[in-house]
């Protein structure tokens, strides 16, 4: 485990757990009041929730840092959309949050051709190794069809997709390096195909640029007021089928449609000069 690793998980240990009445209040305070203490305190309690899920997904050959800070904006989703008043537990309703964010970001970056695009595939990705492990032991290589059989019926899949799926996990991607002859100077694959795909240093720069509009992004939230961050929030990063309109905005804030959209524009205008630098 890298060291920056270690001293992040050494530097949670400090933030205690919450009991059920101190969480309910704090969930409250932030609702209804944005009260960013609040927030903060929720956060701080359950990062060593996210390192423990984050933790479960080593096997995948992402590191770990990545995974954590996947798992941490996952939290954030979760303390945004819990409501205390149902009465569970917000480590109930965030684990799903995590997980959710930390399994996209593994099946977009596992492998570079696209995998897990519909909800039978992510369920053999996520579930196929475990189950290939109980049935034919760690060192099981090639599933039997008694194996394939049993896997789809307790996935409810059909076998060939099981089939697919594990012949991927076996061999992963080749790459187009692969020398075809035995010797030293024989021809790689990549000679014989047209690479359409960025480059192995477009894809880390890409990856890098994105890692900086995240962390820009969140400081500068963090320099917009209660108010405007909740509507830029509310507006511009939110799933679009449930982005609130200007008018459900206006009712919430008790203000008007028009100086609702003042806002948005205003704290958009200062999210956009805070990022300036990496926005291109």
């Amino acid at each position: 485990m890298a060291e920056l690793v270690q001293d992040y998980i050494q530097s949670i240990q400090k933030f205690e757990a919450l009991s059920f009445e101190a969480e309910q209040d704090l969930a409250k305070r932030w609702r209804d009041n944005k009260d960013e203490r609040a927030y903060r305190i929720l956060m701080q309690s359950y990062l060593r929730l996210v390192v423990k899920v984050a933790l479960g997904y080593r096997g995948y050959g992402l590191p770990l840092e990545e995974l954590v800070q996947e798992g941490n904006i996952g939290l954030m989703q979760g303390i945004n959309r819990f409501d205390p008043d149902r009465g569970f537990r917000l480590s109930t309703y965030a684990m799903w949050w995590i997980k959710a964010h930390i399994q996209e970001y593994i099946l977009n970056n596992w492998s570079m051709v696209k995998i897990g695009t519909s909800s039978t595939q992510k369920k053999l990705f996520f579930n196929l190794r475990r189950l290939k492990a109980e049935l034919l032991g760690e060192d099981g290589i090639h599933l039997t069809p008694e194996a394939v059989a049993r896997i789809a019926s307790e996935l409810g899949v059909n076998p060939n997709d099981v089939i697919g799926m594990d012949q991927r996990l076996r061999h992963g991607d080749e790459s187009l390096n692969n020398p075809l002859g035995g010797d030293e100077d024989a021809q790689e694959w990549q000679d014989f195909l047209v690479d359409t795909r960025p480059s192995q240093e477009e894809l880390y720069s890409r990856k890098q640029i994105a890692g900086q509009r995240k962390d820009l992004l969140m400081a500068a939230l963090s320099r917009l007021d209660d108010r405007e961050r909740s509507i830029f929030v509310a507006r511009h990063l939110t799933e679009s089928e449930n982005t609130p309109t200007l008018e459900q905005l206006s009712g919430e804030y008790g203000v008007s449609r028009e100086r609702v959209r003042q806002l948005e524009e205003r704290a958009y205008k200062k999210v956009m000069g805070f990022m300036q630098p990496v926005v291109h």
